[in-house]
């Protein structure tokens, strides 16, 4: 009995934390952006640079544990110099909300980007996803091709092969245990780890100076995205398995870019193949480099996505819609 009762006191500190800690860190980190709502849920938005006359604008889409701020860091302003940039936070991530199990389906946050861009007046556009957010950024070619106007995948899982992690994701997706751990304990333990995980992402490579601020990693940690994080990561492989069947009938002009040290998704399993899949794809391999090659590589990145852009520039008035 008295065991019980410390458990429960611990538990009953640990949730008090997690709840002053998580308001903190909002403080800490506000939406930087303006919220567009889709099917009655808030979508954190940040829009910069202007549209240019021959330049579709370009959708960045983030990875797994990370918000809008991580694409918007060496990609986001640097292209916003000659782009219109619309960055968003994936449903149930950084600022934006989502409801139901159904909302860790790459195919439903596809679903949820194009209202978004309804909503932005955008009718078409480059759609560039990083990690996790490559899995949305391909889904919403397959299922809304006239709306994208080119692809790029950089370190994206397109494939359904388990990750290390599954198990332990799927442990913290469960409906009971995970939601106990994600008001409890998940903010307290994860602010001792968040700074190693991160830095085992970059590897072999290392983060940019004060990355763990300058991206607001610590969103992660509040309940509601630890969950919705955690569901991703425990239901994509899932998810995944109906779309390589449809790889082959995508018609979108494609870039696909990996690492060859990449330890997270190993472009031989995922970069690989699909390039190979996709008619029109072109694969740039980035010798050394690791997962997180959008800062660790960022001035081939950004001098790929420009070529790409430079290419489906209109050639006409006629065809610039949504810039």
């Amino acid at each position: 009995m008295e065991t019980l009762l410390v458990i429960a006191v611990v538990l009953a500190l640990a949730a008090l934390a997690t709840a002053i800690g998580s308001w903190l860190i909002g403080r800490a980190h506000p939406p930087r952006g303006r919220f567009v709502k889709v099917r009655r849920l808030r979508q954190h938005v940040v829009e910069i640079g202007e549209a240019q006359a021959n330049a579709p604008p370009i959708v960045l889409i983030h990875g797994a544990g990370c918000n809008l701020e991580d694409m918007r860091l060496d990609l986001g302003e640097r292209l916003a110099a000659r782009h219109r940039i619309i960055l968003v936070d994936r449903p149930g991530l950084g600022w934006s909300k989502r409801r139901g199990r159904d909302g860790s389906s790459p195919q439903y946050q596809a679903a949820i980007l194009r209202e978004v861009l309804d909503a932005l007046g955008i009718d078409r556009a480059i759609i560039v996803g990083h990690s996790w957010g490559g899995a949305v950024a391909a889904s919403f070619a397959l299922d809304y091709p006239e709306r994208a106007v080119a692809l790029v995948l950089l370190a994206s899982p397109v494939y359904p092969h388990p990750h290390p992690t599954t198990t332990l994701y799927a442990l913290f997706a469960t409906p009971v245990l995970g939601w106990i751990y994600a008001r409890t304990l998940s903010l307290p333990i994860g602010l001792l780890f968040l700074g190693p995980a991160l830095w085992s992402a970059f590897l072999p490579q290392f983060p940019p100076r004060d990355y763990l601020k300058r991206s607001a990693a610590r969103l992660l940690l509040r309940p509601s995205t630890f969950l919705a994080n955690s569901r991703d990561m425990a239901d994509l492989k899932r998810n995944l398995e109906p779309q390589p069947r449809r790889y082959r009938s995508l018609s979108t002009p494609t870039l696909v870019m990996s690492g060859s040290s990449d330890f997270v998704v190993a472009p031989q399993l995922h970069a690989v193949p699909f390039a190979a899949a996709v008619p029109d794809a072109r694969l740039v391999m980035l010798p050394g480099v690791g997962h997180m090659l959008h800062h660790t590589a960022a001035e081939r990145v950004l001098a790929e996505i420009e070529r790409l852009a430079a290419m489906m520039a209109p050639k006409d008035d006629a065809s610039r819609r949504g810039a």
